[in-house]
């Protein structure tokens, strides 16, 4: 099949978070902005959203239900119970932990379940005007059965988290670094360690900052390019691009893949005017087709 990238979902303002849930064959992302959640179905072509009460920084399936959900609102982590229906109620179901309450500016940006269905999930600096940033004011946590633990400071934009267990690695994206994180990674307790980096994008003159990311089962890294236009395919090990996928959208924000046989690359967009306007279809959900690789299923999260 040769390469092709199709819009899927009309544009939203900040497009994020997309994981896709194997069970039920549909593929969830936020609004940033906008504070809705959002349920895309492949097969029906359906996609159904609706609103919640501050900004939601990521969406991730609670294992072993249907209808409920681990969230991340304003600096809150929330378990809440949708039945995917359009602009239908959302219940709170519980709260399980507020982060950097010595920060109160900050907001959760971007979390992922790790291999064993424990949340990671970052904060990023307040944004007095569109695209400033305070630096470094943000955290990563990681949030199990134990509670929620900092696991690194300073953060200034906190995005893409991907695991490789087969190289015992975690990589991790502060955007404002251009430059892509890997930690040693210990599955049983979940901890990291031995920070290096791997790969940085001004060193390779490569316009944009790296958000969202995934990996493939061949132990690649797919990196969203914000301000870039572009998917970036970025072997870790050798620090090198391998692959550039054009996206009709400069501010490529998230990717996960999925589909029935986890083939197909869903990516998020956004169309916040920072610098220029940006046209449809910017703010754009995409899947990219024929890319001849596939990911890993993407994690629940597990209360227990």
């Amino acid at each position: 099949m040769s390469l092709s990238v199709q819009k899927i979902v009309d544009p939203t303002l900040l497009g994020e978070g997309p994981h896709w849930d194997d069970k039920q064959q549909a593929l969830y992302f936020v609004d940033i902005k906008l504070k809705s959640i959002n349920k895309y179905v492949p097969a029906t072509g359906e996609h159904t959203k609706t609103f919640l009460e501050g900004r939601v920084g990521f969406i991730v399936p609670v294992d072993g239900t249907n209808d409920q959900f681990v969230v991340g609102v304003e600096r809150k982590f929330l378990i809440i119970q949708w039945d995917g229906e359009n602009d239908s109620k959302v219940k709170v179901v519980k709260e399980l932990g507020e982060v950097d309450q010595d920060v109160p500016t900050t907001r959760i940006n971007d979390g992922k379940a790790d291999p064993k269905g424990r949340l990671y999930a970052g904060t990023m600096g307040h944004e007095d005007t569109l695209g400033n940033f305070a630096m470094e004011k943000g955290s990563l946590y990681r949030l199990d059965r134990r509670g929620i633990v900092k696991v690194c400071s300073g953060v200034s934009i906190s995005n893409g988290l991907a695991w490789d267990l087969r190289e015992k690695a975690m990589y991790y994206n502060d955007s404002s670094e251009c430059k892509i994180r890997r930690y040693d990674y210990d599955v049983d307790t979940g901890d990291i360690s031995n920070l290096k980096y791997i790969f940085d994008l001004k060193k390779n003159n490569i316009d944009g900052i790296p958000d969202g990311m995934t990996i493939d089962t061949d132990g690649n890294l797919w990196v969203a390019n914000f301000d870039g236009s572009c998917v970036l395919k970025i072997d870790p090990k050798a620090g090198s691009v391998l692959q550039k996928i054009p996206i009709p959208a400069k501010q490529v924000t998230s990717v996960t893949f999925g589909g029935t046989n986890l083939d197909v690359l869903f990516v998020t967009t956004a169309s916040m005017n920072i610098k220029e306007e940006q046209k449809p279809p910017c703010g754009s959900t995409f899947m990219v087709l024929g890319l001849g690789v596939k990911g890993h299923p993407n994690v629940n999260f597990k209360l227990s």
